[in-house]
């Protein structure tokens, strides 16, 4: 699945081939893979929808767990939710990487980001997220507790 912040930012570098080469070498050069994983992190839908909630996002694994808690309001709305599902995955992915030893970001040609854990074992977040938020399963904390596993 294409990402259309991630595809805007790749168009904005050149063609498409050489942007997305270029974005795999982002999330590979350490100075860069920050503003990547910054830009990933941001999950903006999720972050308001869980807000309306009452629930604010830390960037934990309890608040995966927390979002695991939430009535999935957003099966109404057929427009937001591959739109929540995607920003769910980002955010899983957020988690992740930032508290799992070793877990980095990846983008796979065709700017499809994944988590790439230290045993080289990758995590597909954002199809994760997309099943969260259609079939409330797996549970995103579910998915967080194998990737700290592995």
């Amino acid at each position: 699945m294409n990402i259309p912040f991630l595809d805007s930012w790749l168009n904005r570098h050149g063609g498409e081939q050489e942007a997305q080469e270029q974005a795999a070498a982002d999330v590979n050069d350490p100075e860069r893979a920050a503003g990547v994983a910054e830009l990933l992190s941001e999950c903006e839908l999720l972050r308001v929808r869980a807000g309306q909630a009452g629930l604010e996002l830390d960037d934990s694994p309890a608040s995966l767990a927390a979002l695991d808690q939430l009535p999935p309001r957003w099966r109404d709305d057929p427009e937001e939710l591959p739109w929540l599902g995607n920003d769910a995955g980002l955010y899983l992915g957020t988690v992740i990487v930032r508290t799992v030893p070793g877990a980095t970001w990846h983008i796979w040609p065709g700017g499809h980001p994944v988590v790439r854990l230290v045993s080289g074992r990758e995590i597909s977040v954002v199809e994760a997220g997309l099943d969260w938020a259609v079939n409330g399963a797996p549970e995103l904390a579910q998915v967080y507790g194998e990737a700290a596993e592995a």
